[in-house]
């Protein structure tokens, strides 16, 4: 592994990150934010995950639409190997998001609260797999700042960035558009999450 960050998700810290990381509020609260996505995408065949974890957001995804292909890439091997477990039918790779991608095009490419734990210096990588494996939209769901910032990340420095991730891939890859965004709030009575923004980007 290149970077402190993916010894860190791949290890201790994240093999804890898989307990509370499930639960049936966040199943909900996944459920009413996908269905919002996918309304604006349209009819799609298949999405493709970066930082899958334990599957939180593919499950709500299969929910809502069960014939869609769904496949993941998480660094973390037991996170993989309990979602293959719970959902045999995903097609699922144990791997780092920061090397080039040997998996499949999706007609979605996404991530959520996982460019946030990137290494700032490897984001590049992250933003060209998201690029390439998209046949059709990227969507970005991650804590937004206008400008770069790091953050304390549960007592541990050097483990969360905000940024305009959205900007990024806008400034760099002249064949995306923009076509929709939004807001999670963490006092949403109803679906909380994280104080997340996400971005719908259309390749051409």
């Amino acid at each position: 592994m290149k970077t402190e960050q993916e010894q860190f998700w791949a290890g201790e810290f994240g093999d804890e990150y898989i307990t509370r990381n499930k639960s049936d509020s966040l199943l909900s609260a996944n459920l009413a934010l996908f269905s919002k996505i996918l309304k604006t995408t349209g009819p799609i065949d298949s999405v493709l995950e970066l930082g899958c974890n334990v599957g939180m957001n593919l499950k709500a995804i299969d929910l809502l639409n069960k014939d869609v292909l769904k496949s993941g890439v998480d660094i973390n091997e037991a996170a993989i190997s309990e979602l293959k477990i719970a959902k045999p039918n995903f097609i699922l790779n144990t791997g780092s998001i920061i090397e080039t991608l040997q998996v499949e095009q999706a007609d979605l490419c996404f991530t959520k609260g996982v460019l946030i734990h990137i290494n700032p210096d490897y984001l590049q990588s992250v933003y060209e797999n998201l690029y390439n494996k998209a046949k059709k939209y990227i969507c970005v769901i991650e804590y937004y700042n206008p400008v770069p910032v790091s953050i304390s990340y549960r007592g541990h420095d050097d483990r969360l960035f905000k940024r305009d991730f959205c900007g990024d891939l806008l400034e760099q890859y002249s064949a995306l558009k923009l076509v929709d965004y939004g807001f999670c709030y963490r006092r949403d009575p109803i679906f909380p999450q994280d104080d997340l923004t996400w971005f719908l980007i259309k390749k051409n």
